[in-house]
């Protein structure tokens, strides 16, 4: 039985793409090119034109503002926003290369302040070219940087084409973010990848055709769901199994399962995906839904959060969000914090479920919360009242000579407590319980001892 062929066998210098053949001698061509040297296939299958981009349609479809601004080459500063692979410099390079002017390209990661300079002076210099500045990783550039950048874009002498995977909220200067039109891009659905993979599989002068590998739609479906809507993962994932399988043969379900062990879900701690992962967990807890909050409390684990950090936020949600209700939350949140520092990863993983699932269960009542920030607005809106008279320390000699504590009435030798005294100057509403769970009953025991105030100030009158 002979030896299955693999791919790396398959290409001759006559095979590859111009500049990347093997050349005699020191291992290196006309433009110092490895031996061999083949560029990634998410590289090779980059787009060319607008016409080629998978997705987008929420900016790229028929009638959208950004297509007509290119094909008319009238676009300004732009700056693109979205997560790993989703393609911010692939269309970022196709309007580049859709424009009539002259190309700038540069990395904010190996980029620096003399080069900026040199660019922008140059751009000043030409103005009838038109200079169009594509900055990848922009958010890399500190705030002198992009504060660089301000005059040549406010001015036009060049036009900013910036991508970041980073918030621009947080990472770019106001001044330049107001400049730009951003545009957010999401992670590619399903179809779109697949289409993609499908294609890279089947293409021979950049893609992986001539290896004669094929797949099944489901199998491309399988490594689409796994790549979470980045394509790059997806197309570096279809090379690096393709390159391992004998040609001409079909991949199957194991080759997928095999990769799939090793796959590390996407999260990008302390970035967007932090806050818009635990900003679901927050809400599918205090929506009531235990089937949601243990959802992102697995991606927020699986993908290395903090547990502290999550436990941090159970117990803010305990009093925030269910309060008087059941007061129990807070201590089962307490000890879930406590159970973190003390257990560690991977075993306090099972506490926080457990916190997670009791507080997605319990009655939920924001009356305390409700209750502060009316005490704040009230303290905000009016000066703040003096303490009355009677409830005043009167432990000293020199205090009770002032009157305080004069009048004062000790709640416990009156039914139920409720001495009728005012504890404010003025007297305010500002706590309104909740008709759930153990509030309830603080609602009707308040409505009672409303009702004997009310009584004992009847008859004291």
């Amino acid at each position: 039985m002979s030896e299955p062929v693999y791919q790396q066998e398959l290409f001759g210098d006559d095979d590859l793409p111009a500049g990347t053949g093997s050349t005699a001698g020191d291992g290196t061509g006309d433009g110092d090119v490895p031996c061999g040297f083949r560029p990634p296939l998410a590289a090779r299958m980059r787009p060319r034109s607008l016409d080629e981009v998978r997705g987008h349609k929420q900016i790229l479809g028929a009638g959208k503002l950004l297509p007509r601004l290119i094909a008319a080459d009238t676009f300004g500063s732009i700056l693109f926003y979205g997560p790993p692979g989703c393609g911010k410099t692939t269309l970022a390079e196709v309007i580049a290369g859709a424009t009539r002017c002259t190309v700038r390209r540069v990395n904010a990661v190996m980029s620096n302040t003399a080069e900026l300079r040199d660019i922008l002076a140059l751009a000043r210099a030409r103005p009838e070219r038109r200079t169009v500045l594509l900055v990848d990783e922009i958010h890399r550039f500190n705030k002198a940087q992009q504060d660089l950048l301000l005059p040549d874009v406010e001015a036009g002498n060049v036009r900013l084409i910036g991508c970041t995977t980073h918030n621009p909220g947080f990472y770019i200067n106001p001044p330049l973010l107001s400049r730009s039109h951003l545009f957010r891009l999401e992670p590619l659905d399903e179809d779109a990848v697949v289409a993609a993979l499908r294609e890279a599989l089947e293409d021979v002068p950049r893609g992986l055709g001539a290896t004669g590998v094929t797949a099944g739609d489901d199998l491309l479906r399988s490594l689409a769901r796994m790549s979470e809507g980045d394509l790059r993962r997806a197309l570096n994932a279809l090379e690096t199994i393709v390159s391992g399988h004998p040609l001409k043969t079909p991949l199957s379900a194991d080759d997928i399962a095999a990769f799939a062990r090793d796959r590390r879900l996407r999260y990008d701690g302390g970035e967007d995906e932090h806050y818009d992962t635990a900003s679901a967990f927050i809400k599918s807890v205090r929506g009531s839904d235990p089937d949601a909050a243990m959802y992102w409390l697995a991606v927020m684990l699986d993908g290395g959060e903090d547990p502290r950090f999550i436990a941090r936020r159970l117990v803010i949600l305990a009093s925030e969000d269910i309060g008087l209700a059941d007061s129990r939350a807070i201590t089962v949140a307490v000890a879930a914090q406590q159970a973190c520092d003390f257990l560690g990863m991977p075993e306090c993983s099972l506490t926080l479920a457990h916190c997670t699932l009791f507080l997605a269960l319990c009655p939920k009542s924001n009356s305390a919360t409700l209750a502060l920030a009316a005490a704040r607005a009230a303290l905000a809106d009016a000066l703040r009242q003096p303490v009355p008279m009677h409830l005043r320390d009167a432990h000293t000699k020199l205090n009770r000579s002032l009157g305080q504590g004069d009048g004062y009435l000790y709640s416990h030798e009156f039914p139920e407590g409720i001495s009728g005294q005012n504890y404010l100057t003025t007297p305010l509403t500002l706590y309104v319980p909740k008709a759930a769970g153990a509030e309830a009953a603080f609602a009707e025991r308040l409505a009672r001892w409303n009702a004997l105030r009310q009584d004992l100030a009847r008859a004291k009158n």
